[in-house]
């Protein structure tokens, strides 16, 4: 398991400013949640152990709103120094795919897509926690339904 932090800045780490590829503290705690979700679904375990709370605007990591909230609805930087060696290729493999499929969408996309998912809206009311069981049941139904339709 790996520190939320880390898996920021990994996030972080892959947009590509010169593309248009910006993230804000918005857009990331999405990325956050999804890998988080999608992790416990596919391996019974968490990815990070910081809790994961419904806020009016989604799914936010506190510990890592707090780190990069003085950036606003800015673009984050890239992180320096990053230490590749925090990710083994199970979670690597396993961020890049979160960001390939989910760091196309804008913040407010991915901030209206968690709206409408149970972890977010069963969480309810605001600053509750999303619980570790509630994302994996959810994001297991999610794979068995993609499973379903390939």
């Amino acid at each position: 398991m790996i520190h939320a932090l880390d898996v920021a800045k990994y996030f972080l780490s892959l947009s590509d400013e010169n593309a248009g590829d910006l993230i804000s503290n918005l857009k990331l705690q999405k990325l956050l949640y999804y890998a988080q979700g999608f992790y416990l679904a596919l391996n019974r375990q968490p990815l990070f152990a910081e809790p994961i709370e419904a806020w009016t605007h989604g799914p936010v990591v506190p510990v890592v709103y707090r780190a990069y909230r003085d950036f606003g609805s800015n673009a984050l930087p890239t992180p320096t120094g990053l230490d590749l060696s925090v990710y083994d290729g199970k979670i690597k493999s396993h961020l890049d795919e979160v960001y390939k499929v989910y760091g196309q969408f804008s913040a407010w996309k991915l901030a209206n897509m968690t709206h409408d998912e149970p972890p977010w809206k069963d969480a309810a009311p605001t600053k509750s926690e999303i619980t570790q069981q509630a994302l994996q049941l959810y994001f297991q139904t999610q794979i068995s339904d993609a499973l379903q339709t390939t």
